[in-house]
């Protein structure tokens, strides 16, 4: 018993006199507490959760969070609602969700989202104000509700400063879409700036959605599906670009994309070529390896330097569903002076709609003509034409596309001995058209197309300040 208690006072002794030693530096930080560095990251966190609005009438909700101004939205609770809760946003028409309230900076937004129900997919889109909510802008590129589960999107932002948010439904007509769980990051000076990001399991499967800086405002050139009985006009909607794939050729007929200033960052080129592994099973993907030795290079549809503004988004620009074979003189000097053009362009206060493609069989590379490549595989293309868009930054490019707008159309041969200079190869749209069966412009107004597209551009100005690599 004495042993006992001896060996008790000991250890009595030795935890009293390990609680009063003194603490290094990190044991004397503060403690953290389930959800203290949550609070250090978050802004915001609105789940839609506290608010009433039964109808789709415009209004004002007092949530959580704050103060929410709807329009065509209200808070449902259905069944049919995708909601991570009991309640989530429903939007319809042209819908909007917007913050009354500003946060102190942001670096990145995440949302969830899916259509309504059995409803078909929908666009929507998300803006910023920085100005107090006077005017808003669009973060990123534009997104597509589908049906099933709530998926999560994000957005880069990284502001900082007084900013709030509004979603926007800017298509799919009747058809509505959920929205839940808004989330805003604190500012990060880290941050890449203006891009969004979304599973591929979240886009567009059977037709596309348009609308503000999306891939396809202009139209869907030759009606392409995402149906595999249609392998030769294959719809591939990516968060980066949309193409039309053909099969049989194992190049893409046509490829669209938007770019804007906030697409314009300081990424480095990936460089990573690799087989496009969501092409439907059983279908040969065009390899890495597969334009070796045949005297063409990979030749971009979408450009990497399009797609700077982060790793993903350039590194999806090396999918070889995006590739032609190009000859390279084509490749380097005309078609990179081409797209440099474009680029200052959008760096002046542009932002363009571009389209992209190729037809006919035959072209000229280092190792001569060539039909085809990768054991008949790979088709090489006889001409490689694009379409570019130009407005001044604004909303409803749509609408403001008018007979006034300017439009770049350029078809060169696909041969290792053409001129640098890209302006010897301007034509028109309609020219384009009937050398490829293509409606190029099919959303715009058919008045607006009957006399923008047989405008011819005059190249580069005089003030434009551009050097051609020549």
């Amino acid at each position: 018993m004495k042993s006992f208690v001896k060996f008790y006072i000991l250890v009595v002794a030795l935890i009293f006199a390990a609680c009063n030693q003194p603490v290094n530096n990190k044991q004397q930080q503060s403690p953290s507490y389930p959800g203290e560095q949550k609070a250090k990251t978050l802004e915001l966190q609105e789940n839609f959760e506290t608010g009433s609005k039964p109808s789709y009438a415009t209004g004002r909700v007092k949530l959580l969070s704050g103060t929410w101004y709807l329009k065509d939205a209200l808070i449902a609770s259905t069944d049919k609602d995708a909601k991570d809760g009991n309640q989530s946003v429903r939007l319809k028409g042209k819908g909007v969700l917007r913050m009354e309230f500003d946060v102190n900076g942001a670096s990145k937004v995440t949302i969830e989202h899916a259509a309504y129900g059995d409803n078909n997919a929908s666009g929507w889109q998300l803006k910023m104000s920085t100005d107090g909510g006077q005017t808003f802008t669009q973060v990123g590129a534009g997104m597509v509700a589908n049906k099933g589960n709530l998926q999560t999107v994000t957005s880069i932002v990284n502001h900082n400063g007084a900013v709030r948010f509004e979603v926007c439904k800017n298509s799919g007509g009747n058809n509505r879409i959920n929205i839940d769980n808004i989330t805003i990051y604190s500012f990060n000076n880290n941050a890449p700036v203006g891009t969004t990001t979304q599973s591929d399991t979240t886009l567009l499967k059977d037709s596309a959605v348009t609308g503000d800086n999306t891939n396809l405002l202009l139209g869907n050139p030759s009606n392409a599906t995402a149906s595999t009985s249609n392998a030769n006009n294959f719809l591939m909607e990516k968060p980066y670009y949309t193409i039309s794939y053909n099969r049989s050729r194992g190049t893409p007929n046509w490829v669209s994309w938007y770019v804007g200033k906030e697409w314009l960052g300081n990424t480095r080129r990936s460089n990573d070529f690799r087989p496009d592994e969501t092409l439907p099973k059983g279908w040969y993907r065009v390899q890495t390896s597969s334009y070796q030795g045949s005297g063409f290079e990979r030749g971009h549809n979408c450009p990497s330097a399009d797609r700077a503004i982060s790793v993903k988004a350039n590194s999806s620009t090396f999918l070889m569903t995006n590739m032609i074979p190009q000859a390279p003189a084509n490749n380097q000097h005309t078609w990179g002076n081409l797209e440099g053009y474009e680029r200052m362009l959008v760096k002046q206060g542009n932002e363009v709609y571009v389209i992209m493609g190729s037809y006919g069989t035959g072209g000229y590379g280092t190792s001569g003509f060539h039909n085809t490549i990768d054991k008949g595989r790979v088709t090489v293309p006889a001409y490689i034409w694009k379409v570019i868009v130009v407005l001044p930054n604004g909303n409803d490019d749509l609408m403001r596309i008018n007979t006034a707008t300017r439009l770049i159309a350029v078809i060169t041969p696909n041969n290792n001995s053409i001129d640098a200079n890209w302006t010897k190869y301007i034509t028109t749209v309609r020219e384009i058209e009937k050398a490829t069966g293509y409606n190029l412009l099919s959303k715009v107004p058919k008045k607006v197309q009957d006399v923008i597209e047989v405008k011819r551009d005059k190249g580069i100005l005089p003030d434009d300040g551009y050097i051609m690599r020549l």
